[in-house]
């Protein structure tokens, strides 16, 4: 069975990285894609985040990497033959911001969503905070 995990990857977190590694042991392939989410501003270029995406899926042989950043999921889940999408999700405000779209994916073409508890000890991170601590790190950094 092949499965879909979608997000917009920026940046590429430790959370995602054991999401990604968990999901490739339960399915037969995983296809890692960056999509367009118009609810964030995009900080790194989709190329940059396709490289973090794939030295993070190194040594997952059934993992492969792509971008669809025009359209629904759902259009992309129809072309490429995938019915299901696997979603991390670090507490029950992921789950509620994460089941209407479920729903509405569920409804629209008939795919499942498959969602994978974020191991207690990366639960914490998001791309949001990460790249708010790189920006006060880069910003107490002294000039050379």
């Amino acid at each position: 069975m092949r499965a879909l995990f979608p997000g917009s990857f920026d940046p590429v977190t430790q959370g995602h990285q054991d999401v990604l590694r968990r999901a490739a042991l339960l399915f037969d392939e995983v296809v890692v894609c960056v999509m367009f989410n118009s609810n964030k501003t995009g900080r790194f270029p989709i190329a940059e985040r396709l490289d973090q995406l794939r030295a993070a899926a190194t040594g997952l042989s059934n993992v492969t990497i792509d971008s669809h950043t025009g359209g629904l999921l759902v259009d992309y889940c129809r072309r490429v033959g995938i019915d299901v999408v696997i979603r991390g999700v670090r507490n029950v405000h992921d789950l509620d911001y994460e089941m209407p779209m479920a729903h509405m994916n569920h409804e629209l073409a008939g795919v499942e969503t498959f969602f994978i508890a974020a191991d207690p000890a990366h639960a914490h991170i998001s791309s949001t905070l990460v790249t708010a601590m790189s920006r006060q790190a880069l910003g107490s950094c002294p000039e050379r």
